[in-house]
């Protein structure tokens, strides 16, 4: 049994995730802001931790942290102003990685996104740039740390049902892929020490997802 926290616990990932992860043994801790979803979290048998990290300190953070096994970053801005987007999905998203060295918690798993990259070429005036441009920082900042991580990149995700199969690669062809998959390739990657160091682009596909992990080693 590990101790895992899932950061931005409320996610539809997130809460996928710790079921999956609460349903194999494993305690989670998950993390989110707006007391009110304090049920929904419970319900999949994870531990409910207020935590707004977009205004927490490393130190505070560090607090949260301590005594975990592996933390899974799923958090995000949703949309919002950019100034809100830069704030969580690239600021904070740093402060949790110095918070996992601080607290010796090495395992660390990004949820970022297909063509997440300095040269993204999304364009200033178009409302994903500051998405775009926070999540390049946030997966670059991570690579330079001495964590054991690894960066999911899913392409488009979509609420349909996970069909428990992927594609992985650079030349994807494939447009979108599940929440409920994410969560599944999440929960994959953090019994699977040989995925550290690597960024995992993938979609909905025809591998198993466990079969398509093993493959990365």
């Amino acid at each position: 049994m590990s101790r895992i926290a899932i950061i931005g616990g409320h996610g539809k990932i997130a809460l996928e995730l710790a079921r999956i992860l609460t349903g194999a043994g494993h305690e989670v801790s998950s993390l989110f802001r707006n007391p009110a979803h304090g049920d929904d979290v419970t319900a999949t048998g994870a531990t409910a931790v207020i935590a707004d990290i977009e205004n927490l300190s490393v130190a505070q953070l560090t607090d949260k942290l301590a005594g975990h096994d592996a933390i899974v970053f799923s958090a995000g801005a949703g949309g919002g102003s950019a100034p809100r987007t830069y704030a969580v999905d690239r600021d904070a998203a740093i402060r949790t990685m110095d918070a996992a060295a601080e607290a010796g918690v090495r395992r660390y798993v990004m949820v970022s996104y297909l063509g997440a990259r300095p040269d993204h070429g999304v364009p200033e005036d178009n409302s994903f740039f500051a998405y775009a441009e926070a999540k390049a920082a946030a997966d670059s900042y991570l690579r330079g740390t001495s964590l054991a991580w690894t960066i999911l990149a899913p392409s488009t995700l979509t609420l349909a049902e996970g069909t428990g199969s992927i594609d992985t690669g650079p030349d994807l062809e494939g447009t979108d892929v599940a929440r409920q998959d994410v969560a599944r390739v999440a929960a994959g990657v953090l019994h699977r020490p040989g995925t550290a160091g690597r960024t995992i682009e993938f979609n909905k596909g025809g591998t198993p997802i466990d079969q398509a992990l093993d493959a990365l080693g």
